[in-house]
């Protein structure tokens, strides 16, 4: 166990049954208590954790290793699913929960410590100055999981110590292919429209139309043409933001097959949006886990609910869509944002009606299920769970939303999304920031900058435009911004991202370039006043 995880074999192995919290006993590769078995198993440079539970419920399973923390060591942590602007390297926090995996930099090498993508568990980390503690919820929503006969495979453990003279960057990259063995990834480069951030749901055929001439118009690119994606408002049940299904178009979109044709032939590829776990519709009462404020949220642990979810999404697919991006998801299945998940994901009182496989497992299902049916169409995974979407979405919203209203939540969103997420492009899936909100209400300046970071970046670069209140100017840095981004570029470095939250210095296509987020004017004053300052 040493060579795989340079620990040891754990201090402590506990379980929390319905029961409470037991402690097991042994040593090596396996511990036991009456009813319980967990067990360490070497598997292809990991450690395999497994579960023996034939008469329990079971919630929760904590490893720990006593070790002193030397020196003044930087930890990153991930996020369960988007980020929100916070993540950071930073100092010892015990009560710091660290979803999926974490990286320690003591000055002279950055260590890893992590679980292989794709658990059946949601696992996290946490770090004091006595040592490391790992856990793995393997609850069945609200409840402990029913495993019966069933041996669980829970995750599996990767330790990379690190060598002297790598970057802290370099470093997280390669930690980041470790974990992931078979990333999907999209056939070219990603770029182009999406109309969320000008619209908001309020659009129509005519419109989409309209911004699809407007992308298409942008590039020049004769074999990678622009996206354009039509976001949440083209559904029957759209009003308001975020409704579900039945995915037919409504009144403004009568013809969905039609449009899709007609945007192709206006020279962009086609991307639809979609919350495929809610619906407006009169479905069976045992496929409704809850009612939602927008209608019947689905249980994706029913067999049924499953193949429903299958043909929704095969139907959008059939009408020629090159990219479907869903969303929703991680708050549909747990009912609440990651930003308050920390160290209980679960916040629903309602259960899965299949108590014998874990949330995770049930939202594996449910995710290969959408990847299987989205057939030729690439797939963005929005308000998804980051480590449950590696390897079958080929890419990834890994940030909360950018705006075309307010540019501070750009900023704190759109730019430590993208420098604290970068070893993940190509590791994990494409890894995408969000949009540029280009109107009247975002300082030009500002977005101006932002534009030029995603097209540098080599990740998606997406931007929301209404083609009437383009001026000349955007639209000709509109025109540079697609040409980088049409083509592969090397994955952009911050380069000052230990010690900054916004990386101002950047690594852009081999070379350093340098940002000023924070211009203080009258404008930019005026837009805190009425929005959003932190």
């Amino acid at each position: 166990m040493e060579a795989i995880l340079r620990l040891g074999a754990p201090d402590a192995v506990l379980a929390r049954t319905e029961e409470g919290w037991r402690t097991l006993e042994g040593s090596g590769g396996g511990w036991t208590a009456k009813g319980l078995a967990v067990s360490l198993a070497a598997s292809g440079g990991a450690a395999a954790l497994a579960l023996e539970a034939p008469g329990h419920a079971v919630r929760q399973l904590k490893l720990r290793w006593n070790a002193k923390q030397e020196g003044r060591p930087l930890i990153l942590g991930d996020h369960w699913e988007r980020g929100y602007g916070e993540l950071e390297w930073r100092g010892i926090v015990p009560e710091r929960v660290l979803p999926w995996y974490f990286l320690r930099h003591d000055g002279a090498r950055t260590a890893g410590f992590g679980v292989k993508t794709g658990p059946n568990a949601f696992c996290y980390w946490q770090l004091d100055a006595d040592g490391i503690t790992f856990t793995a919820d393997v609850a069945s929503g609200a409840e402990g999981v029913r495993l019966g006969a069933r041996r669980l495979l829970v995750a599996e453990l990767v330790h990379d110590p690190g060598e002297e003279g790598v970057t802290p960057f370099e470093a997280a990259r390669r930690f980041c292919r470790l974990l992931c063995e078979r990333p999907v990834l999209p056939k070219q480069p990603v770029y182009g429209g999406n109309n969320w951030y000008y619209a908001y749901g309020n659009s129509s055929r005519e419109e989409i139309l309209a911004d699809s001439r407007f992308m298409s118009s942008l590039s020049a690119h004769p074999t990678n043409r622009p996206y354009m994606v039509i976001d949440d408002g083209w559904q029957l049940a759209s009003g308001g933001a975020c409704n579900g299904g039945p995915w037919v178009g409504n009144a403004k979109f009568p013809d969905m097959a039609r449009l899709i044709d007609d945007m192709k032939a206006a020279g962009v590829k086609p991307g639809l949006w979609c919350r495929p776990l809610l619906t407006a519709e009169e479905v069976p009462a045992d496929w409704i886990r809850y009612e939602g404020s927008g209608g019947r949220v689905l249980d994706p642990s029913v067999p049924e609910v499953l193949e429903h979810v299958r043909a929704s999404v095969a139907a959008m697919a059939g009408w020629g869509i090159d990219l479907l991006k869903h969303d929703f998801t991680s708050y549909d299945l747990l009912g609440q944002w990651g930003f308050t998940m920390k160290s209980r994901p679960h916040a629903l009182k309602q259960t899965f009606r299949d108590r014998s496989r874990t949330t995770a497992e049930i939202t594996l299902a449910l995710y290969r299920t959408i990847a299987e049916a989205s057939g030729r169409a690439d797939v963005i995974g929005c308000n998804t769970f980051s480590h449950l979407s590696a390897g079958l979405f080929e890419i990834q919203r890994t940030g909360d939303d950018t705006s075309g209203r307010w540019w501070e939540r750009t900023r704190y969103m759109g730019v430590n999304t993208l420098a604290f997420r970068m070893p993940q492009h190509g590791a994990f899936y494409s890894h995408d920031a969000d949009c540029v909100g280009l109107t009247p209400d975002v300082p030009w300046a500002l977005n101006e900058r932002w534009l030029r970071l995603l097209a540098g970046s080599g990740t998606p670069l997406f931007v929301s435009a209404a083609p009437s209140g383009v001026t000349k100017e955007q639209e000709a840095a509109l025109r540079r911004a697609f040409e980088l981004a049409a083509e592969p570029l090397p994955t952009a470095e911050p380069l000052d991202w230990l010690d900054n939250t916004c990386p101002a210095r950047w690594l852009l296509n081999g070379e350093e370039t340098s940002f000023v987020w924070n211009d203080i004017n009258a404008e930019t004053l005026e837009e805190k006043e009425r929005g959003w300052w932190l």
